[in-house]
């Protein structure tokens, strides 16, 4: 097969995009390029993170990788303050410092929803919650995360809602730089892609409604009225 000539803009653009093409991940077909494989747990912190004055927070998650120094402290309570450690040397090869999308994305089971759900973090209710948010319509429903199971502004561990773990990314048997904040099924019986459900939300039943019956209430003849 003849090539296009490269000197023609046109075509070399065209050639370049069908190049392309074979070999671009479509987001779609994701789960299949990508495994999720387990961790330690344990190595691992997530923390909202304060932004600016504190009054947004963002996800951060930190990884011990090695014991030469801790990377972070917690301190227990409810909520749990977190100290980032690693922020005060040279982490390089001790720690691991997740803090956007590119470290971290939503998968559910054998789903990577890394091009249409997003982590943030909003304060709400005298907590502090971890959301997957849906970016595109009919994706799936909103789901809670984690918690900091308490109000707080500063680093503060976000604790892990029932079934929600973290997996690693690999590909072709090998471990990647990108973490999944995993569940193996939907949280809900419901909650299926194309089924935008809040799962904190119950559904009630719609009664149908019942015909009102007319009630015919007899006439009673006046004194001296004829009855009928």
């Amino acid at each position: 097969m003849r090539l296009p000539d490269p000197r023609t803009p046109a075509l070399a653009l065209a050639a370049f995009t069908a190049v392309l093409g074979v070999w671009a991940p479509d987001p779609s077909r994701a789960s299949a390029l990508f495994q999720a494989v387990d961790l330690s747990q344990e190595s691992f912190v997530l923390v909202a993170a304060p932004i600016g004055d504190g009054t947004r927070a963002q996800l951060n998650i930190y990884e011990q990788v090695k014991p030469t120094r801790p990377c972070f402290a917690v301190v227990p309570g409810a909520p749990a303050p977190v100290e980032p450690l690693l922020a005060s040397f040279d982490f390089t090869g001790i720690c691991s410092r997740f803090i956007d999308a590119n470290g971290y994305s939503v998968r559910v089971g054998g789903d990577d929803l890394a091009a249409s759900y997003r982590l943030t973090v909003v304060r709400k209710s005298g907590d502090n919650l971890l959301l997957a948010m849906p970016t595109k319509a009919g994706a799936g429903p909103e789901m809670v995360v984690a918690r900091t199971q308490g109000s707080g502004t500063g680093f503060l561990q976000l604790v892990f809602e029932p079934g929600w773990q973290l997996k690693r990314r690999a590909f072709g048997g090998r471990n990647l730089g990108h973490v999944y904040v995993y569940r193996e099924g939907w949280p809900d019986a419901l909650a299926q892609p194309g089924l935008p459900v809040n799962p904190d939300q119950s559904v009630q039943p719609v009664q149908p409604v019942q015909p009102v019956q007319p009630v015919v209430q007899p006439v009673q003849p006046q004194p001296g009225e004829p009855q009928v």
